[in-house]
């Protein structure tokens, strides 16, 4: 690489540990094939998304038919779902890119040199009232959030960027000692508390799109720190015995 080029040696890419270096001069191709090959998974394009510099700035390109990514800044601050045809200009020193190809969730890390864009972080907030968690207008009960850390566990539970599986509905349910009936209400209160504040992509559907608001939710909420590490606790402190059948009077589901 010519490090004479303007924008040469600005980027690299983080995918499990292995850095790439793109030439401002030419085009980077990420999928199933290209100059980062992610995964030989038939889910995923073989060329899906692109890196390139123009007019001095480096930007991410969606040249897939299907499907879409998350980018986010590493504070999580600032976040942008990219669809097929868009781009995004990758202006922060770190950048983490998130998208998912079947069952299987990717991530890998963008560092810019000499970012166009410096966020100054602010300190916490303290969130809601006692076992609550507010997200910007969003108030979520420690069970919602539960359902949301059982879905991103595979992801809170590695460390960097590479790959990892989102369990179903069933799995989850079950590593929270759950009926299912009661994890999918729970799900579907979470979905559309963040679909009403404008998050895309979580509408509730039949077959595949089930899957795809899975996978949709575990995205913004990594990309977007409403979960993280931490939260895992909560695998435990909400966890149940699933009950045998209850005795007369005894009934008293609790409440979303």
């Amino acid at each position: 690489m010519d490090q004479g080029t303007p924008g040469a040696g600005d980027l690299v890419v983080d995918f499990c540990g292995e850095l790439y270096r793109p030439d401002p001069g030419g085009v980077f191709g990420i999928g199933r094939e290209g100059d980062l090959e992610v995964d030989d998974n038939p889910y995923l394009h073989r060329r899906f998304l692109e890196i390139s510099h123009v007019d001095g700035i480096w930007w991410l390109s969606n040249v897939g038919s299907l499907l879409s990514a998350t980018v986010a800044d590493v504070s999580g601050g600032l976040q942008a779902w990219v669809v097929p045809g868009a781009r995004i200009p990758l202006v922060f020193g770190h950048t983490n890119v998130i998208f998912t190809a079947g069952s299987t969730t990717y991530e890998f890390a963008v560092h810019v040199r000499t970012p166009a864009f410096r966020q100054q972080a602010n300190p916490e907030e303290d969130g809601g009232g006692a076992g609550e968690t507010t997200i910007g207008p969003i108030t979520f009960t420690e069970s919602q959030k539960a359902v949301i850390v059982a879905l991103a566990e595979p992801m809170l539970r590695r460390d960097g960027t590479g790959l990892s599986s989102i369990p179903t509905s069933a799995a989850a349910a079950r590593r929270l000692g759950w009926a299912l009936t009661k994890f999918n209400r729970k799900l579907d209160n979470v979905c559309d508390k963040l679909d009403r504040v404008g998050v895309v992509g979580l509408r509730a559907g039949g077959g595949k799109l089930a899957t795809n608001r899975r996978a949709r939710l575990v995205e913004h909420a990594v990309s977007s720190h409403l979960v993280t590490a931490e939260d895992l606790v909560l695998l435990k402190t909400q966890a149940e015995t699933l009950p045998g059948p209850a005795a007369p009077g005894q009934n008293g589901p609790e409440g979303d």
